[in-house]
């Protein structure tokens, strides 16, 4: 193999960093964000989503409220860094989302319309590997890389200085710590010949709530939310792969003044395909919609989500500069 030819594809490979959580609000981690990257690789994203559903889109508890209808953009910018942590891969990684939300809010069967806009909880993420291949600390490691079978650790925690009225229950930021752990998994199938790559992926996780003490006036509390992902993914060609997705999210009950709500129990199913623009730039779209939502308490969410990430390692920029690449 070229040199030239070696350099893009682990510059490509750093790129399957993913979209950074490209849906934060419901924790949707996309396809292949738990690939390796080079130890010192970087990535930005930016992420914009269009979501629809009877749930506020930027609250993870997915709190269904029956007879509403909410609508909003949701961005999220973020920064991501890879390193070797005791000889194994790991990931810090920082997003703010912010956006818009609006819609038709059922209290006490009286409906009526709220919005709120700006930023809302910043996440930060650790993520660390205890079964798989070694860090990659060199080139050549990268180029050796194969995920196998590879099972991760991984915790989250939101920062509650988003945006808040305690006077609307629509907002932004939720007034609350939370967070989640869990175990991603990414298991090879096939030989790791790009274009040929094939791999399933299991993110199961545990969401964990604070107390909101200023919820309208009330008090919010929401039991720990239990949250499988999966995707199967294939490489249609070296730049361009696609991905089948789906999600289970069980329990999370969400009580206001002690009196508890329904408890979630619902699948969601979706598509995304990605495509690598050039050695530093990847490009993401994917849809994700409630299929059981037929019941008047089941959740009902569309969400459609368009990602543009630029990565980057100074190791392969200073050898790309080295060989008079411009």
């Amino acid at each position: 193999m070229k040199p030239k030819n070696g350099l893009r594809l682990v510059v490509a490979a750093m790129l399957v960093m993913g979209a950074l959580c490209a849906q934060a609000a419901l924790a949707q981690v996309p396809a292949r964000f738990y690939w390796k990257p080079l130890s010192g690789a970087n990535a930005v994203p930016l992420i914009v989503e269009s979501l629809s559903g009877n749930t506020n889109p930027f609250d993870p508890a997915s709190i269904v409220s029956s007879g509403s209808y909410f609508e909003g953009t949701l961005a999220i910018a973020g920064f991501a860094h890879g390193f070797s942590l005791s000889g194994r891969a790991a990931m810090l990684a920082v997003l703010l989302p912010m956006g818009r939300v609006s819609g038709e809010v059922m209290t006490d069967e009286l409906t009526s319309t709220q919005s709120s806009l700006g930023f809302g909880d910043p996440m930060v993420q650790f993520n660390v590997n205890i079964i798989g291949p070694p860090a990659q600390k060199t080139i050549p490691d990268a180029m050796r890389y194969e995920p196998r079978f590879s099972l991760d650790v991984l915790a989250s925690l939101s920062v509650p200085i988003g945006e808040y009225d305690s006077s609307k229950a629509l907002n932004l930021g939720q007034n609350r710590w939370y967070g989640y752990l869990g175990l991603p998994i990414v298991w090879q199938l096939g030989s790791w010949v790009p274009g040929r790559r094939m791999t399933l992926e299991f993110l199961p996780l545990v969401w964990f709530f604070g107390t909101n003490d200023n919820y309208v006036g009330q008090s919010l509390s929401t039991d720990p939310k239990f949250q499988l992902d999966g995707h199967l993914t294939r490489d249609l060609g070296e730049h361009l792969w696609a991905a089948i997705d789906g999600s289970w999210f069980y329990g999370g009950t969400s009580s206001v003044n002690g009196v508890p709500g329904d408890k979630l129990n619902d699948v969601l199913l979706g598509l995304t395909l990605g495509y690598t623009l050039n050695d530093n730039m990847a490009l993401t779209f994917g849809y994700k919609s409630t299929v059981n939502d037929n019941a008047p308490t089941a959740l009902r969410m569309n969400t459609f989500m368009v990602s543009l990430l630029f990565g980057w390692h100074p190791i392969v920029e200073g050898s790309r500069r080295l060989q008079g690449e411009k």
